[in-house]
């Protein structure tokens, strides 16, 4: 059975890029979302196997974003992917609860091996 994934970025072009990149791989891309309120509703909502989840958006931080999903205790799995590669925020972004911090650019190999851990 194939995962669901939400996929979170305010990029269209990057939403486009991580979501035919995951139909490749098997996955079910069940939504999008381009900004922070978008995201956390449509997690609750969908309820996501997995939720790829930029940190950099027009109205939220990503590690901001994680937060609300842990207070809430929603289960959905995060891989967070952004242009942010600096130490501190990644070893934020982990211990708030993402699996995985890809840094942009990426290749498909790499969100997809990230994916398959989740």
């Amino acid at each position: 059975m194939s995962k669901n994934v939400l996929v979170v970025d305010d990029s269209l072009y990057m939403r486009t890029l991580i979501k035919d990149a995951l139909v490749e791989g098997g996955y079910k891309v069940i939504g999008e979302a381009a900004n922070g309120e978008e995201a956390i509703d449509l997690a609750f909502e969908l309820m996501p196997d997995i939720i790829t989840l930029d940190n950099i958006l027009p109205d939220m931080i990503g590690t901001d974003i994680l937060k609300v999903f842990k207070e809430e205790g929603l289960t959905s799995k995060v891989i967070m992917i952004s242009a942010v590669g600096q130490d501190s925020v990644i070893t934020e972004g982990l211990s708030l609860g993402a699996l995985d911090y890809i840094v942009k650019p990426f290749t498909n190999e790499k969100l997809i091996s990230a994916v398959a851990k989740a």
